[in-house]
């Protein structure tokens, strides 16, 4: 990343004659992660335009393009996503060959991305110190279970134990049940949205300092830091949070409530004002001054009363005439989407939350757009994952100078 303004962009390949766009376009990464924690830090990067060049193992290439439910064509849906507008190379890291080919191209890389077990890098010869003794200003993100030093950090881990350490594990769910997953894979994608947002903040510091540096993002730290006054309140007054379900304790209302056509609508009225407004659009204003339900506290202290009470009427109406009474009295309500809700909706349609991709295989697909909206250099989504390999030729000549008889030979021996 040039700190000048007046030093042009570093050129980098384009995808089918797109060029890149974006804040972070004369930024090149290599992703030399796999599955989600890495990769999906390099999504991010790569939305806001930087060259994501990924490294993937020849022949195999990362287990993502084989995850997902779904597989027409015998292909991941979820690999469309996760590798959009990055470029594929092969590359057999376990190798001499392709160590030192790592060292080449981190020369004019400004980030690296591995998620790795700790102590691999440094086996392969491709240590921090190494690497910034090459290039000083190079940024190396590390996504763990555990993070780089301490007595857990040799340990496998994979996001859904950071889930549980981290504390989210024992607070989602029924308290009637085993505490539950998020039905997403949340602690590796909190990693890597950590990740991401320590690479963005080295590299501002590297315009102060002209040095990269070491970034260290745990799944387990990045999960706790998300669990809001959890420790404090324990540590303070003893008190542990327990699994609630749909509810916050001592919040209300603020709920999941029936409807007469068998739907469900969230309904979160629990701050004083708004509470007064939901009872108007009830036709019942004098619960706004009933002593049992005028506070925040009274209201808290008779939590699944006044749920009750609310659920009795919401069952009355049908969904979408109960969203626009609600909405109409400045009530906060939500209903609980699925994907074809999103599809269908007029605000996400708005907004481009959803975009059209074309696919090789798939045609014209539909995915998320990126995120967040910035008003003057919007990130964009250029292109689907890629091949397996789908670049080496013109990262290797361009970035390597190798010939196509060079690069042969590396294919026929593995290294590529």
């Amino acid at each position: 990343m040039s700190d000048s303004s007046s030093t042009p962009p570093k050129a980098h390949p384009t995808h089918n004659g797109t060029p890149p766009t974006g804040p972070l376009s004369d930024l090149r990464v290599l992703e030399m992660g796999q599955l989600l924690a890495g990769p999906f830090c390099g999504q991010m990067l790569a939305d806001f335009g930087a060259e994501v060049i990924k490294c993937e193992p020849p022949g195999v290439g990362d287990p993502m393009r084989q995850w997902g439910r779904e597989k027409p064509h015998g292909k991941s849906l979820w690999w469309p996503v996760v590798a959009r507008n990055k470029q594929s190379i092969t590359l057999n890291l376990r190798t001499p060959e392709g160590q030192q080919m790592v060292r080449e191209l981190i020369k004019d890389t400004d980030i690296l991305i591995e998620n790795f077990r700790p102590g691999t890098m440094e086996r392969w010869g491709l240590s921090y110190e190494t690497l910034s003794a090459i290039n000083p200003r190079l940024i190396m993100v590390r996504v763990t279970g555990y993070g780089q030093t301490g007595p857990y950090a040799p340990r496998a881990g994979y996001g859904a134990i950071g889930e549980a350490m981290g504390g989210l594990r024992y607070v989602v769910g029924d308290p009637a049940s085993q505490p539950s997953r998020m039905g997403i894979s949340i602690g590796d994608e909190l990693a890597a949205v950590h990740a991401c947002m320590g690479a963005l903040m080295a590299l501002h510091a590297r315009t102060r300092t002209g040095r990269g540096q070491m970034v260290d993002s745990a799944i387990y730290e990045s999960v706790l830091n998300m669990m809001e006054s959890l420790v404090t309140e324990f540590d303070v007054t003893g008190y542990v949070r327990e699994r609630t379900g749909a509810i916050l304790p001592n919040i209300a209302p603020s709920n999941v409530y029936d409807t007469a056509d068998d739907q469900l609508l969230l309904i979160a009225a629990n701050q004083d004002t708004v509470f007064n407004r939901l009872a108007e659009a009830m036709g019942q204003p004098e619960l706004s001054t009933d002593e049992r339900y005028a506070t925040h506290s009274a209201r808290g202290e008779r939590q699944s009363e006044l749920d009750e009470l609310i659920n009795n009427w919401t069952r009355t109406i049908e969904l979408k005439p109960l969203e626009a009474l609600l909405s109409e009295a400045g009530v906060p309500c939500g209903l609980i989407y699925r994907a074809k809700d999103m599809l269908e909706d007029e605000h996400f349609k708005a907004r481009e939350a959803i975009v059209t991709v074309d696919h090789p295989q798939f045609g014209k697909i539909k995915m998320q757009n990126v995120a967040p909206k910035l008003s003057d250099t919007p990130g964009s989504v250029r292109h689907v994952g890629p091949e397996l390999g789908e670049h080496n030729t013109s990262v290797y000549s361009q970035l390597l100078s190798l010939t196509e008889q060079q690069q042969a030979d590396y294919k026929e021996r593995g290294i590529i």
